[in-house]
């Protein structure tokens, strides 16, 4: 029994012939999708895959194909033009592509164009919905080899699979580590791309005119997303999105080798490294390196003396928005700390944690002359004066 090409369209003899066939469009790599370059372990797993691109240009760009009376043939023909090799140039940005369409799919990163719609919770994509659907049936349809350990998405098994593999992506050009392929690549493009779209105040440059649009608003304090349930305003719609969560409890991102649960992309990425071991941000002065690039941002202002953070009350700065937060307790009288054990309240939690000390016995601070044991870094250096006679108010 023949077999069709699903790119091509050619009649292949048998499902096994099909196999060695898919792997000349795929570059030798085993079912590699050339419109997203997702990759799968079966040919019959990729067919599956192609006929949702299918579908997707059937219903847009292929309509005048599926006319009344058509035989198929003009469908085959123009989704064959679809597939063919470019190069494809984008005329907005002038990246070009293999695939027209890649590039179609390309182009709504500049139009904002979200054609798929999720049936459960009416999210809208640009592409990759059917990734997201699987956040809603809990399918895992990629197995890591090593361990068995099932996952939504190919790129979460890529990014287990560096637990067993060790494996770094690291850019060539500026030796910046990234946690995955595709973070890896984006990173790439700023080396070697255009950035076509200006900001007219700062002269910034960015790469898609969503990002301009994103950005003006840091000029503007424009933040038109507004959470409907406290109605605090934000300037960026994946920033209200998270905020939301903190509402719902939602927590979307599992760490594939603990399954800690995060509300942010972001955070689960940080806690990821405390697996890896992975610290992708070094200090340019001392070449101390970091986990995140917050922790390097406070670090390197230890070296610069940069004071950001200014109370509104006495404009007193701070180097850190911990440390304003901290102090601005002292000026509002705000107490949120709370002894679980005596109903105690305390402006920081620094002295929350001293004052437990009160009702467990602990004292974390011995003095290394005589042994004894302090609740606090102050007694102990009090008391250490005693053996030096040191007389500090003399």
């Amino acid at each position: 029994m023949s077999s069709e090409c699903p790119l091509c369209f050619e009649s292949i003899a048998s499902p096994s012939e099909l196999d060695l066939h898919m792997k000349t469009h795929t570059d030798g790599i085993p079912f590699k999708c050339t419109v997203c370059f997702e990759t799968f372990g079966q040919a019959t797993d990729l067919k599956s895959h192609l006929r949702a691109h299918m579908q997707e240009m059937s219903s847009s760009d292929c309509a005048a194909a599926k006319k009344k009376g058509s035989d198929g043939s003009s469908l085959k023909s123009h989704l064959a033009s679809n597939t063919g090799k470019g190069p494809f140039e984008c005329t907005v940005c002038h990246k070009t592509f293999r695939y027209v369409s890649v590039l179609k799919v390309h182009l709504r990163i500049h139009t904002g164009e979200m054609p798929f719609e999720c049936e459960f919770c009416s999210k809208k994509f640009g592409c990759n919905l059917r990734a997201h659907i699987r956040a809603h049936t809990g399918e895992k349809p990629f197995e890591c080899t090593v361990c068995t350990k099932r996952f939504v998405s190919s790129s979460h098994l890529r990014m287990h699979v560096r637990i067993h593999t060790g494996q770094d992506f690291s850019c060539t050009v500026c030796s910046k580590s990234f946690g995955g392929e595709q973070a890896l690549r984006g990173h790439v493009r700023t080396h070697r791309e255009e950035l076509p779209f200006e900001c007219m105040v700062c002269h910034k440059k960015c790469r898609t005119g969503a990002d301009l649009k994103k950005h003006v608003r840091t000029h503007t304090g424009e933040k038109p997303f507004e959470c409907s349930v406290c109605h605090k305003k934000f300037s960026q719609v994946g920033t209200r999105n998270q905020h939301l969560r903190t509402h719902t409890g939602e927590k979307r991102f599992e760490c594939a080798v603990c399954n800690q649960k995060y509300a942010q992309a972001a955070h689960l990425r940080k806690h990821i490294r405390t697996h890896t071991g992975e610290k992708p941000f070094e200090c340019d002065f001392c070449h101390m390196k970091f986990s995140d690039d917050s922790a390097l941002r406070g670090h390197l202002r230890t070296h610069t003396g940069e004071k950001p953070f200014e109370c509104t009350f006495c404009d007193k700065k701070f180097s850190a928005s911990f440390g304003l937060r901290s102090h601005i307790r002292v000026h509002t009288g705000e107490k949120s700390f709370e002894c679980t054990v005596c109903k105690k309240k305390f402006g920081h939690g620094q002295h929350l944690e001293i004052h437990v000390r009160t009702h467990t016995g602990d004292r974390p601070y011995e003095c290394s002359v005589c042994q004894k044991r302090f609740t606090q870094t102050s007694h102990l250096r009090t008391h250490l004066r005693t053996h030096s006679k040191r007389k500090p108010f003399a």
